[in-house]
């Protein structure tokens, strides 16, 4: 009698560890809401991004914008009709939190590396030509894909 009792609290005790050990291991959600990209630029979204396509150029002397395929998974600011969009970001190697400089202007975001499938909250501007005047890497050139955004804020969103 006194077997069975003490093996049910063994096994009680090893139900509540294993669930306790599952809640502080658990991934928490983040919307990438901050008062940046709440307020930053003319239009605000959070995308998922498609596609990089090609490698990012790894010149550390030069300052450029790489373009990215985004399609919008939801609009907070601004008039977009569009699902898919294309977005420069600068100096894309870079975490977001230390890539602004006095050529980009304020940009910036929590956003340390770009991987496709992410989703990321954006702040952003358009065209790209009226906020930022450095080298372009848009490998959709040929497909003529317009507009190009510029990304003023860039945070990861963790569902």
């Amino acid at each position: 009698m006194k077997t069975t009792h003490k093996r049910r609290c063994v096994s009680l005790g090893l139900i509540l560890f294993v669930g306790l050990i599952n809640l502080s291991c658990g991934k928490k959600t983040d919307t990438g809401e901050d008062p940046k990209v709440t307020t930053m630029g003319s239009l605000e979204v959070t995308a998922k991004l498609v596609e990089i396509k090609g490698e990012l150029p790894d010149i550390p002397l030069y300052d450029y914008a790489f373009v990215f395929k985004y399609e919008v998974l939801k609009t907070y600011r601004g008039q977009l009709d569009a699902k898919t969009i294309y977005v420069g970001q600068y100096n894309p190697l870079k975490p977001r939190s230390s890539v602004a400089d006095a050529r980009s202007g304020e940009i910036g975001g929590n956003l340390k590396k770009f991987q496709v499938g992410d989703i990321h909250r954006l702040a952003l501007e358009v065209p790209i030509d009226d906020y930022f005047m450095g080298g372009i890497v848009n490998r959709y050139f040929e497909e003529n894909v317009s507009p190009i955004y510029w990304a003023v804020w860039t945070n990861l969103v963790i569902e």
